[in-house]
């Protein structure tokens, strides 16, 4: 297997970066400089890159999870990580977690995120990224935590990933997700309820003057 390496993924990407600091502590992430590659021109909406952006719904869940307590042994599922911020964030401070996305593209962009912020002594050895399909999902065993940020975005994928909620997390496990606060969030929280307890609060980003509202929402199975 052909290992990666910054140099091969700078050879094939052109990138700018974006800085972002969480209670203290600064990243810096790779984000793509043009969209242009990424899109089908054809068709542009299909299978548009959403992933290639560092979403507000993303910080506020990566502010979350730095801001938990660290158990060694409970391991975190991310699902469409995206570029890779919530769980470098969580990595470095502490948490064991999987990272996972579909596009190949952007798997990509979170290995060489991971190898610019984290190394074997600040959480570098906590985290992986895996390719992950909601509608067919192939893991090897079930999680404590399952986080996402920006995944509820597609009324199709609604009951691909509550499937994955089911089969992937532990029975006494927990779900984090933050979302936009659209007609699609509020509708999937709407069909989760009857499977799951839910506690959902509004956060607000505030960035450059603008106020980003937010929906963090926790989620266990109900017994």
């Amino acid at each position: 297997m052909q290992m990666f390496s910054l140099e091969s993924f700078h050879n094939r990407y052109q990138t700018d970066t974006a800085d972002l600091t969480i209670k203290d502590r600064r990243f810096r992430f790779f984000v793509p400089r043009s969209l242009d590659r990424f899109l089908d021109p054809n068709d542009i909406f299909h299978e548009f890159p959403l992933w290639a952006k560092i979403w507000q719904a993303s910080i506020v869940l990566a502010d979350h999870l730095a801001g938990m307590p660290v158990d060694p042994q409970r391991q975190f599922l991310e699902i469409g990580c995206g570029i890779g911020v919530v769980g470098i964030v969580a990595a470095a401070f502490g948490h064991r977690i999987t990272i996972t996305e579909y596009n190949p593209d952007a798997i990509n962009f979170a290995k060489a995120n991971i190898q610019a912020n984290l190394s074997a002594n600040n959480g570098g050895g906590g985290i992986e990224v895996i390719r992950l399909d909601w509608a067919d999902p192939v893991l090897e065993k079930r999680f404590d935590a399952i986080v996402g940020s920006e995944v509820i975005y597609r009324e199709a994928d609604f009951q691909a990933i509550l499937n994955l909620f089911e089969t992937s997390l532990t029975p006494s496990g927990e779900i984090i997700l933050a979302e936009g606060i659209r007609k699609t969030s509020i509708a999937f929280f709407q069909q989760a309820s009857g499977h799951f307890q839910i506690s959902a609060r509004k956060k607000t980003l505030r960035s450059k003057g603008e106020e980003f509202p937010v929906i963090l929402a926790a989620m266990r199975f109900k017994v």
